[in-house]
C-alpha cells in the first residue's frame, strides 16, 4: 500500500528556520531544511530563506514550512496551508481535480525545478492546498 501524507505547511516571513528549530526542540525526530540558495535563487537576499523544512517526529507528526518566497506577499493569517503529498500520483491527482473543481489553482500541477509534481490551489471553501507527487 502507497501511503500519503496529510498535514499543515508553515509559511513564515523570514522566520522559518527559526521556527522549525523551535518546533523542532520541542517534538524533537529528524528535521531537513533547504534554502532558497541551494535551488538556484539568482538573488542573494532570499539564498539563506528556507525555501522547504520538514519536521518528522517520534510521534509521527509531519510539520513543513518554508520562508514567503521573494516576489509574493506574505500575509499573517493566510499562512497555513494544507499539504497533501507522496508517490501516489493517480490517488493526488485525483484529489487534486476534485479540490481544485469550483476553486483558483495558483500553481497548475505539473513538474518541478525538484523534480516531483506540484501545484497549489484555493478550494470553493476558501482553503490553501498544495500537493506534492514525489518521484
Amino acid at each position: 500500500m502507497t501511503t500519503s501524507t496529510l498535514n499543515p505547511y508553515l509559511t513564515f516571513d523570514g522566520k522559518a528556520r527559526e521556527a522549525v528549530e523551535f518546533y523542532h526542540s520541542i517534538f524533537g525526530g529528524e528535521l531537513k531544511v533547504n534554502t532558497f540558495g541551494e535551488f538556484g535563487a539568482p538573488d542573494p537576499a532570499s539564498a539563506d530563506l528556507v525555501m522547504h523544512a520538514q519536521l518528522e517526529t517520534p510521534q509521527g507528526y509531519t510539520l513543513m514550512a518554508s520562508d514567503c518566497p521573494p516576489g509574493m506577499e506574505y500575509k499573517p493569517g493566510e499562512n497555513i496551508t494544507v499539504s497533501l503529498s507522496g508517490p501516489d500520483g493517480a490517488t493526488l491527482r485525483n484529489a487534486w481535480e476534485k479540490l481544485s473543481a469550483g476553486g483558483e489553482v495558483r500553481v497548475p500541477l505539473e513538474k518541478q525545478m525538484w523534480g516531483d509534481e506540484f501545484g497549489q490551489l484555493v478550494d470553493r471553501f476558501g482553503i490553501p492546498w498544495m500537493v506534492n507527487i514525489t518521484q
